[in-house]
């Protein structure tokens, strides 16, 4: 009867040191994927909000923000790469700490992850090559929109065409459209700037709205959220932010332009 009573505590311990392995919590009550560290992902492949260099490390506007917000939450930023396409399913299944990959906060997204306050706006905007006429999303009725996968910009594509081509990222697919493929891509209009200063060769048309872009962050970790949206608000206050964008766009996207 001992044995069995040692061997039933035994593994109630075996469990429960098991359970802690899997999950830190720290002095302020925030889970988190490694003690000490803010682990957030990223795609590395949406210049200029992420790149991935040749040491294989990202650099990049959502890169310096993630980082910043690291340092006012006191933890060391773990930066993990991550397909964009799966990066909300990996904050959900607990794999990261957050997202930090210019996620546009919609009602699909909220079903699954918690959202920051925005660290920056954008909207998506209309690319086409120098000799398109198309002018409108309506221009666009049945011909070949990209868009990238898991973004948010198909949701334009579809009220137009069922012809759509989907691709890994943003700039992959405006460089199929520069050379030939596609009537149009859909993407965010930073990112369209941004590859026409690169030398792309594709003109922007229509934009189709404002969007706001967030952290996503586990719905069971609400202490963590709360933490980062404190350390948003002080970036915010102390220009942080700002100069982060000032760096990457010479403007300023995190300033909400409705206020």
């Amino acid at each position: 009867m001992k044995k069995k009573v040692m061997l039933t505590i035994l593994l109630a311990i075996m469990m429960s040191l098991a359970a802690c392995g899997s999950q830190e919590t720290n002095s302020t009550g925030m889970k988190l994927v490694e003690e000490e560290a803010f682990t957030y992902a990223a795609s590395g492949e949406f210049a200029p909000f992420s790149v991935t260099n040749g040491e294989g490390q990202m650099t990049g506007f959502d890169i310096e923000v993630a980082e910043a917000v690291a340092a006012e939450l006191g933890l060391n930023p773990v930066q993990e790469k991550y397909k964009f396409s799966g990066i909300v399913e990996g904050v959900k299944a607990g794999k990261f700490d957050a997202a930090v990959a210019s996620h546009t906060i919609n009602e699909e997204r909220l079903e699954q992850v918690d959202f920051s306050t925005p660290y920056y706006y954008s909207g998506p905007q209309i690319f086409v090559r120098p000799d398109s006429d198309v002018q409108t999303l309506e221009d666009l009725e049945g011909l070949e929109i990209a868009v990238s996968k898991g973004s948010t910009y198909e949701e334009s594509a579809v009220t137009v065409t069922e012809n759509i081509k989907r691709y890994d990222s943003d700039v992959v697919a405006l460089e199929a459209l520069s050379k030939g493929k596609h009537d149009a891509v859909i993407t965010d209009f930073i990112t369209g700037k941004e590859a026409i200063a690169n030398g792309l060769t594709i003109e922007a048309r229509e934009l189709l709205g404002r969007s706001e872009q967030a952290i996503a962050v586990s719905k069971e970790n609400k202490e963590l959220l709360e933490k980062i949206n404190e350390a948003l608000d002080t970036l915010r206050e102390n220009g942080t932010l700002a100069e982060i964008s000032q760096k990457y766009f010479g403007d300023d996207i995190t300033t909400n332009p409705e206020e």
